[in-house]
């Protein structure tokens, strides 16, 4: 997988890739994969790749390798290759557009991302600090977003995002994945490390690893400015986890689900089994239907109730009610839930919330997530984005989560989960 490089293995929260890791406590879990890799799911036409999930191996490529310009490089994003152009670009925020050769001199953080990925987004505050510390001295930052789902092709989302984020670098919108197969890129996030000669000196994929990052932003900034050798900045570490997912008999996290049957398919035809426990999700596409839950539902598979539409990305209610009844429901493990949702129609609808037939308190509720008068846990769904619906004092093994709604636009498109002592 990597090249001859030194080869920095770790648990992190990150990467849809499949791989075995074992804790330091002798807990070993499964990574779930769900992208365009050689070994990874078929996306479709569209070469995507695994979003960082949360909890895997995620390799990291350190190398020493001369970066003197050397013309028979060959391009691309292994490290020692020359980076590849930016190409077919839509559109850029904050600035730009670039070119790598009006970068060269300069050091520069190319990162993948799309704007619903829960694991890019925690790897905001990292960025914004590298940012910070880093912008005066010579390393340019360029977000390229690459979207997953095809509600994140539009410029209007992908720039309200940077906005309420304050994110402040260079963004560019990769629509076409043009940027990302020049990288043979597979994963969100992934972030490429580039010297002052346009040579691919370090990658990384999946959260975590952010000391090493930095300490490599500072060994190219010094290689590109010698006086730069004296930042006596301390290194900002990784994440923790949950304390008590690490000492929890029989700890288990839920993988990332999609509501989609595209993505279910190949799961299916990987020996994954699948997101939904329903056989009938697989049998009627692009229909209404009717679902009912029997029996006893299976940990970390969606399970749905009532009228829905299964589509290629996504699963939507299939018919307005006076009250709550449809809904899905789901048995997860995990510290956090979130869930990517939107609206075909634009307009707003309410989703209630229980966890074990109760509504949720102060002590699990997500920061998405409004607790009525009356104690009812609800959101509401505002725009097509990354909602956190649970966000529990401590990890919790297989509690039944339910969401409901009355809107016939109630759509989901994947579920995401997490075990960091905080946030989503």
């Amino acid at each position: 997988m990597l090249e001859a490089a030194t080869k920095v293995w770790r648990i992190d929260h990150g990467l849809r890739f499949s791989f075995l890791a074992a804790l330091a406590l002798g807990l070993v879990f499964v990574v779930a994969a769900c992208g365009n890799s050689a070994s990874d799911e078929i996306t479709g036409a569209t070469d995507l790749g695994v979003e960082a999930s949360t909890q895997s191996v995620i390799a990291a490529e350190i190398t020493t390798k001369s970066s003197v310009p050397n013309p028979s490089r060959k391009i691309g994003g292994d490290v020692g290759n020359l980076a590849p152009e930016l190409g077919g670009i839509n559109a850029w925020i904050n600035g730009g557009p670039y070119t790598m050769d009006q970068l060269r001199g300069q050091v520069v953080l190319i990162d993948f991302w799309t704007y619903t990925c829960i694991n890019c987004i925690r790897t905001y505050p990292f960025l914004k600090q590298w940012h910070s510390r880093y912008a005066d001295h010579g390393l340019v930052i360029v977000g390229v977003h690459t979207p997953e789902f095809e509600f994140e092709k539009n410029h209007d989302n992908v720039l309200e995002a940077t906005q309420l984020n304050a994110l402040k670098w260079v963004m560019a919108q990769d629509n076409d994945s043009i940027t990302w197969r020049r990288y043979n890129n597979r994963f969100w996030p992934a972030k490429y490390l580039i010297d002052k000669d346009g040579v691919v000196r370090y990658t990384h994929w999946g959260e975590g690893g952010y000391a090493e990052t930095e300490e490599m932003i500072r060994v190219l900034l010094a290689e590109a400015d010698p006086s730069f050798l004296g930042n006596p900045l301390a290194l900002f570490q990784d994440q923790t986890l949950d304390h008590g997912f690490l000492i929890a008999r029989g700890a288990e996290i839920t993988r990332e689900l999609y509501g989609g049957y595209k993505r279910g398919e190949v799961d299916l035809v990987f020996g994954r089994g699948g997101y939904v426990q329903q056989a009938q999700y697989y049998d009627y596409k692009n229909e209404v239907s009717q679902f009912n839950i029997t029996g006893e539902q299976e940990p970390h598979k969606i399970n749905f109730q009532g009228a829905w539409k299964i589509g290629p990305e996504s699963s939507t209610h299939g018919r307005k009610t006076d009250s709550f009844e449809d809904y899905l429901a789901l048995v997860y493990s995990a510290t956090s839930v979130n869930a990517v949702l939107t609206s075909d129609s634009g307009k707003p609808y309410k989703v209630r919330v229980t966890v074990g037939d109760e509504y949720l308190t102060e002590k699990n509720k997500g920061s998405d997530i409004i607790i009525g008068d009356d104690g009812e846990s609800y959101l509401w769904v505002m725009a097509p984005t990354l909602y956190n619906v649970i966000d529990n004092e401590s990890y919790v093994r297989r509690e039944n989560l339910k969401m409901s709604s009355n809107s016939p636009d109630f759509e989901l498109f994947a579920f995401t989960f997490g075990v960091y002592d905080t946030g989503p």
